[in-house]
């Protein structure tokens, strides 16, 4: 089986998905890692060099590869990936993909965001109180092809560790 995490930025789908990956014995990837390695590039400069449309391109054709893979994994999106290019009925109609959705409430995305908002390019440059309003907006356009996942898990007041060990059981 091939275990796909979606969800908004700072939901915990590469930290969540490395914890998993260990409970479960299978391999992680992160598909934005997988970008920057295959393109030598950062996800920043491609998107300053070569523009959204280019990104959004080689996202859904490496998606495409990945999944092809034979081996069972882990693979963590970016939080864009399943809004582009039918990138959520690729995942959904491949057989052996099974995708979850990391779902946070606007407030605990915001919460999360203003925290640790350096990290965050999309963010960073943005003024704590502008973020509430971004992030509301991102939530309300995304939230469409994230529901679209086969499994939705709640993460509000959860540590990562326990969405980890709330997922191992659900797979189980």
């Amino acid at each position: 089986m091939k275990i796909v995490l979606l969800g908004y930025m700072a939901s915990g789908k590469s930290s969540i998905g490395k914890k998993l990956s260990k409970k479960l014995s299978m391999k992680f990837l992160d598909l934005d890692d997988y970008i920057i390695e295959q393109e030598c590039m950062s996800i920043n400069e491609i998107f300053k060099e070569k523009g959204e449309v280019y990104f959004r391109r080689i996202e859904n054709k490496y998606l495409k590869k990945i999944i092809s893979k034979k081996d069972n994994f882990i693979l963590a999106l970016g939080g864009g990936t399943p809004c582009y290019a039918n990138n959520m009925e690729v995942i959904n109609n491949t057989d052996d993909v099974f995708s979850i959705y990391l779902d946070g409430s606007t407030s605990t995305m915001i919460e999360r965001l203003i925290r640790k908002k350096s990290k965050r390019p999309l963010i960073a440059s943005l003024k704590d109180d502008k973020i509430p309003e971004f992030v509301a907006k991102h939530l309300f356009e995304r939230r469409p092809f994230y529901e679209q996942a086969k499994l939705i898990v709640k993460i509000d007041k959860k540590s990562k560790k326990e969405v980890a060990k709330e997922l191992e059981i659900l797979l189980n």
